[in-house]
């Protein structure tokens, strides 16, 4: 349950919201955020990398969502249809979470392979902003390539959330972690504040 301001939540009422799950122990918290933006007035629509689904079922965000969750570039009513294309495009907002490291690299070079890189590289992100909640072990979060990466996907105005500090599931103490779902679901307010519905 949010237990932020309910202020905080009108940006995002009536917007179309993309949320997109990489494959990582903290996806388990993005059921809270998609619940939080359902609530708040916003239609959402979940896309999963294969991996993601053996963490959270996607029958899961498809019945917090209310829409069926995209798994594939391949499924879509109609096969003339460019799927991704016409998704991607309908989005006021798109938020990776978890972002893990194998995401950031595939982003900083242009590679998509997967749904949620497709979705990704199909937004205009002067017009709908693309949010990454990186999310990993400290030491991969600490590692060159990453820093890299995240450097590249700044220029290329990608917003990133800064990891929390704390307990991870490996056992380790560091930064790292996913935000807590209030959190990303403010930070997807803060993206859509005073900007005019599309």
């Amino acid at each position: 349950m949010y237990s932020g301001e309910p202020d905080n939540l009108l940006p995002l009422m009536g917007r179309r919201i993309g949320i997109g799950v990489c494959a990582g122990i903290a996806s388990y918290k993005v059921c809270a955020v998609v619940s939080t933006l359902v609530q708040a007035g916003a239609e959402v629509t979940v896309a999963m990398t294969p991996d993601a689904t053996r963490f959270v079922a996607p029958l899961v965000f498809q019945s917090l969502a209310g829409n069926a969750v995209l798994l594939n570039a391949w499924d879509s009513v109609q096969p003339s249809d460019p799927q991704h294309i016409r998704v991607a495009a309908s989005f006021d907002a798109f938020l990776i979470a978890p972002c893990t490291m194998d995401m950031l690299g595939k982003l900083a070079g242009g590679r998509c392979d997967c749904i949620v890189s497709l979705l990704a590289a199909s937004i205009d992100r002067q017009k709908c902003p693309v949010l990454l909640a990186p999310s990993m072990n400290e030491t991969m979060w600490q590692q060159p390539a990453t820093a890299r990466n995240l450097d590249v996907l700044r220029a290329d105005r990608f917003k990133v959330l800064e990891p929390a500090v704390g307990w991870q599931a490996c056992r380790a103490v560091g930064p790292g972690r996913l935000p807590e779902a209030d959190e990303l679901v403010d930070a997807l307010a803060d993206a859509l504040a005073g900007r005019p519905q599309r």
